[in-house]
């Protein structure tokens, strides 16, 4: 407990809930002795020494001197040797009478009511009475002692205490000595000790006893152990001892260990009982165990589930034990020809589990075997056959007249647990005969003034054995008449048909069920060009008819030569629906399936699922969702994007599927880039890549970008992050949302913003950032960073510099640094198009063609820029590509900053602790301790050849 009226720091640790003690420890006490002390004094008629008894009635020995009757004197006495026992400042308390002088008369000489003490350090018990000399220095003077109160003849003695310290003591022990320069006086006692702070207990740590400082306002440090069973939260555990032998200020803390729990006022921790547990350290008390669990010994850290339960891998320590679920109940099926839907209830038994997910095994049966295997992958199970969450399936694609086996298991969190198989229900069906599906798009391979050759692909489902294709068709005219015929195979030859005249086709397949449903209707025309070419002969057979022939061939030059695309801007329409109803086809909400979210987008959420249209197979797509609640304006803007990307057509530019605009929620609907982003998908593939693959990946971004630029579209933000990869590493330009209209000039085609919208400033041109003109020519500026950002692996431009930092760096001519291991070639380009006029830089038909030779010729990408070569800017600012080892603490450190910190333990654990040894480290090193990476041993060992550099420069020449 803190008593009332105790310093501040006590106050504090009692807030604290600390216990502690604050304690002294005696070195040398008068008040005991039984037998004369015996000191040394100096003249032997100074000071002597009495016997006497103290306010108890107890023997004391004490000394006394009154020589005031004689002139100049100067009496001196020495303790005894006093050990120091390490410690650094001792205090001395003095009990002592003074007689007053005017009480005593005739006094010839001067006398004094005060006296001097001294000590004197020494490594051993070696004073003499001559040695050392009895004056200050050797001897150290302490104080002048006064006292509070003198006395005369007529009273009685009033003892003074007097406490006085000094140090820092650093020899074995010391002497005390005592100075009388003519006062009547008695020494009754003195006692020599030092101040401690006691053992104690805090926040579950021991802390020793120790001693106090050298100084009065020392604070010492004391360093503690976690009581038993207890394990550090925070270290290091210390405690700070004062000057007065009070702790203060606790830092750092234990707490009891799992299966311990706090106990005697938080001074220890004890074992858990049997039947409780405490999963984790803290100071939580044990805990009964959960249901189906139970704990057979004490200090339980888990309490172990009963036979026939589990926990799952992502339950709690805390959570109860679970079980499998039954067999699902209640497997309804609907047979309708070879498609079929199973409906079930949930199991009796959920296993006390709220996770439950059902899987549906397919099993094809062949009855004159007896046995069943499973379906192959051409059964669709919609919307999946494993991990369902709802209790309905549609199968498709099953064959006709087929038996089938359907086993439906019900599994959840704890079912991979059970070394017993899932509990199923099973329902055997047996599909019936059906026609063929419809055959996909027919597609016009040659055309003449009389004849057309067709192709098809067979039916998604045939159903059976194809028998032969019908084909229909007629002229494109209302009340047209229609005609047939057959094929054998997937393709046909008509004839007799009218030279360019448009023509309407259909094709449906036959099996023995009989004919299947008719393809979509195609419009194909016959040519007209064929048939003047062929009446070429007898039109130059006169004179007269040549001009007729010369207008012939000018008409048939404008009607078949196809002319360049336009980009159209869909904020020119006065309805902006009518933009997406012209160029985004519209996709029914069934044939859209939305399987998980993997993204968050300006306008909604952006989604992986599955579109399934008529006629085509499944395919994963990307879904972008409007969010709901939104304004027109939001709508619009975000079909605006669907307007823009649906007038492209081009391998290297984002493909749009449709959109969903008959329900909700609004839809954009793209194919599906399964490597993401290119920033990120670089990092986190950094260096495992070839050259020739990056040049690759920069070949088909260049190339998108010449598609754009040749339908005068600019793109206004192209960076990694807008680039999307596929499987395989094909790059695809994406994110139209700030892309904007060309205007056709051909002498200034520039849009300048109206619009005050934030701009992308580490990739944008100069000109786009001050004047708000989006050009080509930006772009192709924007494409240049975005090379850079390839070869550096998904490295941010410019690094930690500020937009600002970037703009005027920019202006002053700065450009970025060629990349590690970066061809001269490719930073060349780069450069190129970093020029500040903006006429002078590459266009993207050069930039592609440029790519195509240095891929043609490898041997120019192995030339590589030296990245301390000048860029045309000040050293500080290229300083900042080449880290400065020496601003690093720790060779950790080094690690983060050239992104290699997952080695951070392989380092340590091999011992490569200091930069000197990394500075020696080669390749095989590298392997050695698991960096098994070619391009992260690249990325390494250029960051040590910079680091040697650096030591080259900054350590002294030797001669």
């Amino acid at each position: 407990m803190c008593r009332r009226g105790v310093m501040p720091p006590c106050l504090l640790l009692c807030l604290l809930g600390i216990k502690f003690s604050c304690g002294k420890k005696t070195l040398m006490d008068t008040r005991w002795a039984t037998t004369e002390l015996a000191w040394t004094s100096h003249p032997e008629t100074g000071w002597e020494e009495v016997s006497g008894y103290d306010d108890a009635m107890n023997p004391i020995r004490t000394y006394q001197v009154c020589n005031v009757q004689q002139l100049n004197q100067n009496n001196w006495l020495r303790s005894d040797f006093i050990p120091r026992k390490d410690v650094l400042r001792v205090y001395v308390e003095i009990k002592f009478t003074v007689r007053d002088c005017n009480s005593i008369p005739n006094i010839p000489g001067s006398c004094k009511e005060t006296f001097n003490l001294f000590y004197y350090e020494s490594d051993s018990d070696s004073a003499t009475a001559t040695s050392p000399f009895w004056m200050e220095n050797p001897y150290v003077k302490v104080d002048t002692i006064a006292p509070d109160e003198s006395f005369s003849m007529l009273d009685s003695g009033r003892v003074n205490t007097k406490v006085r310290s000094f140090g820092p003591l650093s020899k074995a022990g010391f002497y005390l000595a005592f100075q009388d320069l003519g006062a009547c006086m008695s020494l009754i006692s003195v006692r020599v000790f030092y101040k401690k702070c006691s053992t104690t207990i805090a926040n579950f740590a021991v802390f020793p006893e120790t001693a106090t400082g050298a100084e009065a306002t020392s604070l010492v440090i004391a360093p503690g152990t976690c009581v038993p069973n207890a394990l550090e939260v925070s270290v290091p555990l210390k405690l700070y001892c004062n000057g007065d032998g009070e702790w203060m200020v606790p830092v750092g803390a234990c707490t009891c260990s799992a299966g311990f729990e706090p106990a005697g006022k938080e001074t220890q921790c004890q074992a858990c009982g049997s039947g409780t547990f405490k999963s984790k350290q803290g100071e939580s008390p044990c805990l009964p165990c959960p249901t189906n669990s139970r704990a057979t010994s004490g200090a339980a850290s888990l309490c172990s589930c009963r036979n026939g339960y589990y926990r799952s891998d992502t339950d709690s320590a805390d959570s109860p034990c679970t079980t499998v679920p039954s067999a699902p109940r209640n497997v309804i099926s609907i047979v309708n020809e070879t498609s079929l839907v199973l409906e079930w209830s949930e199991p009796r038994d959920l296993g006390g589990r709220e996770d439950t997910i059902y899987n549906v095994i397919c099993k094809k049966c062949l009855p004159e075997r007896g046995m069943c295997s499973r379906c192959d992958d051409n059964v669709d199970i919609s919307p999946r056959h494993l991990g369902l969450t709802q209790r309905h399936v549609t199968v498709r694609n099953l064959q006709a007249h087929t038996q089938y086996s359907f086993e439906i298991q019900a599994v959840n969190g704890v079912s991979s647990k059970s070394p017993y198989t899932p509990q199923v229900s099973t329902v055997n069906i047996t599909t019936n005969q059906a026609a063929p599906s419809a055959v996909p798009t027919v597609h016009l391979m040659a055309a003449t003034a009389s004849t057309m050759s067709l192709s098809w692909l067979p039916p998604e489902k045939p159903n059976g054995i194809i028998l032969d294709y019908e084909i229909k068709y007629h002229e494109k005219v209302s009340e047209a008449i229609a005609h047939t015929m057959t094929a054998q195979r997937s393709n046909a030859r008509i004839e007799g048909l009218k030279a360019g005249t448009p023509y309407v086709v259909q094709v449906r397949a036959r099996t023995v069920a009989g004919y299947g449903r008719y393809s979509s209707p195609a419009d194909f025309s016959t040519n007209l060009q064929s048939m003047l070419l062929e009446q070429l002969p007898l039109i130059v057979g006169s004179a007269t008819t040549a001009l007729v022939f010369v207008i012939a061939v000018v008409v048939i030059a404008i009607v078949f030569t196809p002319g360049m695309k336009v980009y159209i801007d869909p904020f020119t329409y006065e309805d902006p629906n009518e933009a997406v109803r012209e160029f985004a086809k519209e996709i029914d909400v069934s044939c859209v399936k939305i399987e998980e979210v993997i993204g968050a987008g300006e306008f909604g959420e952006v989604c992986r699922g599955r579109l399934k249209l008529p006629g085509r197979r499944e395919i994963i797509v990307a879904i972008k969702t409007l969010k709901v609640g939104y304004t027109d304006r939001q709508r619009r803007d975000f079909l605006s994007e669907a307007s823009i990307m649906g007038q492209f057509d081009h391998p290297n530019i984002i493909r749009l599927e449709g959109v969903v605009t008959k329900s909700r929620p609004v839809m954009i609907v793209t194919e599906f880039m399964e490597n993401g982003a290119l920033d990120s998908f670089l990092r986190l593939n950094d260096g495992q890549f070839t050259v020739i693959q990056l040049v690759g990946m920069l070949r088909g971004i260049a190339a998108g970008m010449k598609y754009l630029s040749d339908m005068n579209y600019v793109h206004r933000d192209l960076a990694a992050r807008n680039i999307l990869v596929n499987s395989n590493l094909v790059c695809k330009v994406s994110d139209f949302g700030l892309s904007r209209f060309l205007e056709d000039d051909p002498t200034d085609p520039t849009y300048t913003s109206s619009l005050g919208g934030k701009i992308p400033i580490r990739w944008t041109a100069p000109e786009a950032i001050a004047y708000r003109k989006f050009t080509s020519a930006s772009d192709v500026w924007s494409y240049g960073i975005v090379m850079w950002e390839v070869m550096s692996y998904g490295e941010r431009p410019y690094w930690d510099m500020s937009n600002q930092d970037v703009i005027n760096a920019v202006e002053q001519d700065y450009r970025l640094p060629p990349p590690m291991e970066c061809p001269t070639a490719l930073h060349q380009l780069m450069l190129d198009c970093w020029v500040k006029e903006r006429n002078l830089r590459p266009k993207f038909t050069q930039i592609v063609a440029t790519l195509d030779k240095l891929i043609r010729n490898a041997a120019s990408l192995k030339v590589v820029t030296n990245s301390t070569q000048s860029t045309g800017v000040s050293q500080p600012l290229l300083d900042r590509c080449v880290p400065d080892y020496t601003t690093f603490t720790t060779v950790g450190d080094w690690l983060d900053a050239i992104k290699m910190s997952r080695y951070r333990d392989n380092f340590v654990n091999a011992g490569f602790a200091s930069f000197d040894l990394v500075a020696q480290m080669t390749a095989e090193d590298l392997l050695r301790i698991g960096v098994t990476l070619a391009g992260h041993q690249k990325k390494i060992l250029g960051s040590i050849q910079d680091m040697r550099l650096q030591m080259n420069q900054t350590l002294p020449v030797q001669v």
